[in-house]
């Protein structure tokens, strides 16, 4: 009976040994981004709904823009904060700002600004003289009311190179 089952068990034993490998793509290097520039999409949940009565949760905001390059500048354009219905809010920037190579900026929306909505989001620019790594950026929302909190990051998306 063994005999007879043994091509059976030995598909098993593929398949449960198989499905206990680990994902190849897991823990693999991403695809480094290399652009000369992009318009970003940056969501901003200032606003989410928390309960069953669905009431408000307000939170702070903060979008990050990281140079990821180690040995090229670029120049951040635009920093422009929107409402839910896509209308400006209020820009960011009054000129160009360089980020060095790994340098660092960031916008602070503070958990009581409403203005932009459930639906906010900004649209960030950046343009390089040559092509380089792609910076990271992304907006960490956090928020603590009567012990309860709540933290998460929303990624970028180019909307334009």
């Amino acid at each position: 009976m063994i005999a007879r089952n043994t091509p059976h068990l030995l598909l098993l034993l593929v398949l449960l040994v198989g499905s206990m490998l680990p994902d190849p793509s897991w823990g693999s290097p991403t695809e480094i981004r290399l652009a000369k520039g992009q318009t970003v999409y940056v969501p901003v949940y200032s606003n989410v709904y928390s309960g069953p009565k669905k009431n408000p949760f307000h939170l702070a905001a903060m979008l990050s823009i990281r140079n990821t390059d180690m040995t090229a500048s670029f120049r951040v354009t635009t920093i422009d904060y929107y409402d839910n219905d896509g209308r400006l809010v209020r820009r960011h920037l009054d000129r160009p700002l360089t980020l060095g190579p790994l340098g660092t900026t960031h916008v602070y929306v503070e958990e009581k600004d409403t203005s932009g909505g459930f639906g906010a989001n900004f649209i960030v620019r950046w343009t390089a003289d040559k092509v380089i790594n792609a910076p990271v950026i992304e907006c960490v929302m956090i928020g603590a009311t009567s012990g309860q909190g709540i933290s998460f990051v929303s990624p970028g998306q180019e909307i334009r190179e």
